[in-house]
């Protein structure tokens, strides 16, 4: 089983330029550009915590734009992406609406794949929510829906986005969800695997919203340890696997729960870093991922699986080719057909983010 012949949706990239567009990380990839401190020392210098969610900080310091993910992802049939939202940083209350209209006007779809979609930043929480949609809807007809930063993790030493749990409680955060249901828009769910209850009440509370899982919940030290503690032993890894397929079979009982097959060579989930240049073989990555791919199948099924490269995050471990190969494989495993591999690699995300089918013709 291949993907010859079939027209890949990526449903997981980011691009960005730290240098010339505000992001979190412009500070060190600005200053980066005229200190003459090499990658392999940076990250040497870098917090602990930051280290093992990056892995290597090379892409964070340099700008990933459409000529470079069509280097990566030769091999693999890409015909159009998902551009996902990542770090913008404006103090304005609409301001992250600006990399809506920033990732519109890059060059994709001339010799590169073709932009199909875009996610944006938002926070149902705050007061400006709707007029932040409102500034997204009117930067871009490709605006599809919002990942908020709430990925937030209980031991130290593993990297959060969010200061506390509960951040898909909080009733200002579900209050504003309704503004996505009233506009038949998506939400990202990009979370720890601690936090798949939170995911399955808010599917359970707003049934008419698609939510996309991003990176099967991201089981943090699933593949080795990270943190202090998380992962530290392979007693510690089964009983986070343990965690992670009860509760993620739980989610599955939502039908408005998509699961996205992304990230899952992240360095936080606890994969050693190979020497640049040498990406993490298939077989590796199976050994270490497998069971989660074929649990995400069981639960889903082919028709609500997404794939994802989730590139250049995961470039430290694997390539877009390897990525793909892996799910291919799983899939293999399974019995499954020729239909349920389209699925997964394309028409689901063709449905999910209503992607133009002029773009497949």
């Amino acid at each position: 089983m291949d993907l010859a012949g079939i027209s890949v949706v990526d449903a997981h990239v980011h691009q960005w330029d730290p240098i010339g567009t505000p992001r979190v990380f412009s500070r060190e990839a600005r200053l980066l550009r005229y200190l003459p401190i090499s990658a392999d020392l940076l990250t040497r210098l870098m917090p602990r915590r930051d280290r093992f969610f990056v892995g290597l900080p090379d892409a964070y310091l340099r700008p990933y734009l459409p000529a470079d993910y069509r280097d990566d992802a030769a091999g693999v049939p890409v015909e159009a992406l998902v551009h996902m939202e990542v770090e913008w940083a404006s103090r304005r209350p609409t301001g992250a609406a600006d990399e809506t209209r920033w990732v519109a006007s890059l060059p994709l779809g001339v010799d590169t794949p073709a932009l199909g979609a875009i996610i944006g930043r938002g926070d149902p929480a705050e007061e400006n929510f709707a007029d932040l949609i409102d500034a997204h809807q009117a930067a871009s007809p490709l605006f599809r829906g919002i990942r908020t930063a709430v990925a937030h993790h209980p031991d130290p030493g593993v990297r959060s986005f969010f200061p506390a749990e509960g951040a898909l409680a909080r009733k200002a955060f579900l209050d504003g969800f309704a503004v996505l249901a009233e506009r038949g828009l998506s939400f990202e769910a990009w979370v720890y695997s601690q936090q798949l209850p939170e995911v399955t009440a808010l599917a359970r509370r707003y049934p008419e919203v698609t939510i996309v899982l991003n990176h099967l919940g991201m089981p943090a030290g699933i593949a080795g340890p990270v943190g202090r503690h998380t992962g530290a032993n392979p007693g510690r890894r089964r009983e986070l696997f343990v965690q992670w397929r009860d509760d993620i079979a739980t989610l599955a009982t939502h039908p408005n729960v998509v699961a996205k097959a992304s990230g899952l060579a992240m360095p936080v989930l606890g994969h050693p870093v190979p020497p640049r240049g040498n990406p993490t073989p298939v077989a590796v990555l199976l050994d270490r991922m497998a069971p989660l791919l074929h649990h995400a199948f069981d639960v889903f099924g082919a028709q609500r699986l997404i794939w994802g490269s989730n590139f250049p995050v995961d470039k430290p471990i694997t390539s877009i080719e390897h990525s793909a190969q892996a799910v291919v494989e799983v899939l293999a495993d399974r019995d499954g057909s020729p239909t349920e591999l389209e699925q997964i690699f394309r028409t689901n995300a063709q449905r999910v983010y209503a992607l133009d089918a002029a773009l497949f013709a």
